[in-house]
């Protein structure tokens, strides 16, 4: 017989705690996951490439119906104390937004409730006394605060399968269950706040769903302010819908569905008696859903809000990545705080949205100024203002032919040395900038430009062209467009899944904006190797990084009313506090007079209609170069690193061990050097990154003793002349010394991680020598094959 302090953990597992689970009347099947994976790893960028780190893992969570998760339980072997894993169950319950935590080791449980319904907040529970799903429940219940038989009938939906195997991420099940719960409370305002590429809208429809499916929300409206935002729900997750969903087109209203699609200018013209929403009654709808709600349905004066006000007596739900928070317009003050709020940092943090690194371009003319030379004429020759002219100038009231171009060229360098098909979108100042970067690459690439005219592309709100190409931009199977040059258009909701590169040359100061744009990058696609996105920064936008506000919790701020005093903020506002036009609820761009890629005409006397361009002043002549360009990545709290990453790695080195002689003993005691290089990665020391920045190609080892001891180093070529001048392994038969002679230039050329890996005698030159396993029967089978990599090592690295 085999004695439990024998038995592994999954082994405790099988034997002790499922059968306790199923005496308890869980149902296995159904009810009962093990080792559930509920993150995808967080992705970590090595150079070129990236690889991703370890994933969460639950080892049981309990369900007591499909995606309504009420307890975790961690396991862990009998040499362990029956609470060893309760902290860990704590934290993953904590994440899960279950109220019940258990840790078990076969002998029995430590129950940890975070409801407070049991009256006891932890206790030890014999294999036999474990709570019945029910009893759970009700633990869950007093957690959610549901309190009514109404509220639990609800709360107890079924959610949406259409036998894909599709399901929730954890975070979109948290969201989806708090609101149907706040829903079921009688809370008819909610805010859900997730990050660009979340799946907000996926989200969305299971909410909706369930609240359809079972009548207590039987028309539904959900709003959006852009018919590609439109366009994309209906072919996508709503498609389930089918013949009960409409989309209102050209103020048409059929009253004959159940789930409305309508963009906010669809549905009003600004005109009272005109209004197409109000063809339906004040209560026929019992839900209303706001998508991308920062965008103005939350200011109290908005056109749009009035839809909201129209329809005030159905539930609304407001979806944002960037709630707006400013004096004049509170999404928290209409909706109230956010029921749940899925971050950026933690998307990253978990592996569901793509990290980045930063590329800063500073140019001579944006870091010192330009100041026209005396007699200096534009294009036009016209005499040109002396004054000196600054990046806030730049393409707005003052555009420098080379300043155009020298950004045309270095974002066509940074594509030759990636792919120069990875799709990338341009932020300019305006519609006109737009066009002159548009033209600027297409002369950088004629190759490419004369191969197919769509390989660069203008879209804005202006040309339709463009606007017909954005379905093609976004869409992974289309090559064409690539490049995308815009200025507003594509700011919010496009779902670019491949768009590997973000190119900033726009004055942007608003953190909303600047959260969406940096959205456009952070989706992943895996089947088209999109892992990560690069940042070119030509306006030190990316300074918006170290602001508090670009990541976390939003912080709801006063609402000024005409009864509230004045304070010096209100009378003497700062340079960078946003001002609100009043009608669309939509903040002034001061850097751009069409905020929303539209000027609407002067009205002049005597009724006549004219459009005037902002005038420009246009030079050529003028010599800009590049000052400094640097690149940043982030850490591994997904915080961009500011400091060089050569300090960056010294400190988190020395943090990590204390001496040289520590991370030697580290180094040497481990039977593959690749757990070492792994756990270095695991804290955002990657190796590839810091060897572009030294610019030296050295082992792992020698650039971790160089930077941070300030040890000699040896590139790993001269580490396999010093070996091979030993004649250490002369002991060895001739084929054997073949293999490796071949090892030692392997690892030259590639690196210590590659010799590990069985997976390199697949390989020329080893395929030349055999098969994998005749070249490890050559050192007598697989243990023996793998101390000589041991011993090769020893002898790589006691080489001084």
């Amino acid at each position: 017989m085999i004695h439990k302090k024998n038995l592994s953990e999954r082994d405790i597992c099988t034997q002790f705690i499922l059968p306790a689970l199923v005496q308890a009347g869980w149902d296995v099947e159904k009810q009962v996951r093990e080792e559930v994976f509920f993150t995808d790893g967080r992705i970590f960028v090595k150079g070129k490439m990236s690889v991703r780190g370890k994933r969460k893992r639950a080892d049981i969570i309990l369900y007591f119906k499909p995606n309504i998760p009420i307890a975790v339980i961690e396991a862990k072997d009998n040499n362990h104390s029956v609470g060893a894993g309760l902290q860990q169950a704590l934290n993953y319950a904590e994440i899960l937004d279950v109220p019940v935590a258990f840790s078990s080791n076969g002998d029995g449980f430590v129950q940890h409730d975070r409801s407070g319904f049991s009256g006891q907040i932890e206790k030890e529970l014999s294999l036999m006394a474990f709570p019945s799903p029910d009893e759970l429940w009700n633990m869950y219940k007093r957690y959610k605060k549901i309190e009514t038989p109404e509220q639990e009938e609800i709360a107890f939906f079924d959610y949406f399968f259409d036998g894909s195997g599709r399901s929730p991420r954890y975070y979109q099940q948290i969201a989806i269950n708090r609101t149907v719960e706040a829903i079921a409370r009688g809370q008819n305002r909610i805010l859900l706040v997730m990050a660009t590429g979340t799946g907000k809208t996926y989200t969305a429809f299971q909410i909706i769903y369930r609240l359809w499916k079972n009548g207590r929300r039987k028309r539904i409206l959900f709003l959006a302010d852009r018919n590609v935002l439109i366009d994309q729900t209906k072919r996508g997750d709503f498609k389930h819908f089918k013949d009960r969903m409409t989309v209102i087109k050209k103020k048409r209203i059929d009253k004959a569905f159940e789930i409305y699609l309508a963009l906010y200018q669809g549905l009003t013209n600004y005109n009272e008696d005109k209004d197409a929403y109000k063809e339906f009654s004040r209560d026929f709808f019992d839900l209303v859903v706001v998508d991308e709600c920062h965008r103005g349905s939350a200011a109290a004066d908005s056109a749009w809000r009035a839809i909201l006000d129209y329809f005030r007596s159905a539930t609304h739900i407001g979806l944002t990545a960037t709630p707006r928070e400013t004096k004049e317009i509170s999404n928290i003050e209409y909706f109230g705080d956010p029921v749940y709020t899925y971050t950026l940092k933690q998307g990253i943090e978990d592996g569901f949205l793509a990290p980045y690194k930063v590329i800063r371009v500073g140019l001579n003319t944006d870091l010192e100024g330009w100041r026209p030379e005396a007699g200096k004429k534009d294009m036009d020759g016209n005499e040109i203002e002396d004054r000196i002219y600054n990046i806030k100038d730049f393409d707005r009231n003052l555009v420098i032919d080379e300043r155009t171009k020298i950004v045309a060229r270095k974002v066509s360098e940074y594509l030759r040395k990636t792919n120069r098909f990875d799709k990338t979108i341009i932020f300019c100042v305006d519609i006109e900038h737009a066009e002159r970067v548009r033209q600027a690459i297409a002369i950088e690439n004629p190759d490419l430009a004369l191969e197919n005219h769509r390989y660069v592309m203008r879209i804005t709100g202006d040309d339709e062209q463009g606007k017909r190409e954005v379905d093609n931009f976004i869409n992974p199977e289309e090559r064409y467009p690539v490049i995308a040059t815009t200025s507003k258009l594509m700011t919010t909701g496009v779902d670019t899944q491949t768009c590997k590169l973000i190119v900033l040359d726009s004055n942007i100061r608003s953190m909303t904006e600047f959260k969406q744009i940096i959205g456009r990058g952070t989706r992943i696609n895996e089947e088209y190797d999109k892992m990560f996105f690069a940042i070119m920064d030509f306006r030190n936008v990316t300074d918006l990084f170290a602001d508090p506000a670009f990541d976390g919790d939003p912080v709801m701020i006063r609402e000024v009313t005409g009864e509230d005093e004045l304070t010096d903020q209100d009378i003497h506002p700062e340079e960078d506090q946003e001002i609100i036009d009043p009608e669309t609820g939509q903040p002034v761009d001061l850097e751009e007079e069409t905020p929303d890629e539209y000027s609407p005409p002067d009205i002049i006397q005597g009724g006549e209609i004219v459009s005037e361009p902002r005038q420009k002043i246009y030079v050529a002549g003028v010599d800009v170069s590049v000052l400094n360009e640097r690149v940043q990545h982030l850490d591994a709290n997904g915080n961009l690193i500011t400091e060089s990453l050569k300090d960056y790695t010294k400190k988190s080195i020395l943090q990590e061990f204390q001496s040289l002689d520590n991370f030697l003993a580290r180094w040497n005691s481990a039977h593959k050097k690749k757990a070492v290089i792994e756990e270095l990665e695991s804290h955002g020391i990657i190796p590839e990154n810091l060897m572009a920045e030294v610019k030296k190609d050295l082992d792992v080892f020698d650039l971790i003793c160089h930077i941070a001891w300030d040890m000699p180093a040896l590139t790993r070529r001269e580490r396999v002349e010093k070996v091979k001048k030993r004649n250490y392994f002369t002991k060895y038969g001739e084929k054997a010394r073949k293999v490796i002679e071949a090892l030692l230039d392997k690892y030259a050329d590639e690196g210590i991680e590659n010799i590990e890996d069985l997976a390199v005698l697949r390989i020329e030159p080893f395929n030349q020598i055999g098969t994998p396993t005749e070249i490890v029967q050559i050192f007598g089978g697989r243990d023996q094959y793998l101390r000589i990599i041991e011993e090769l090592e020893n002898e790589l690295y006691a080489v001084a």
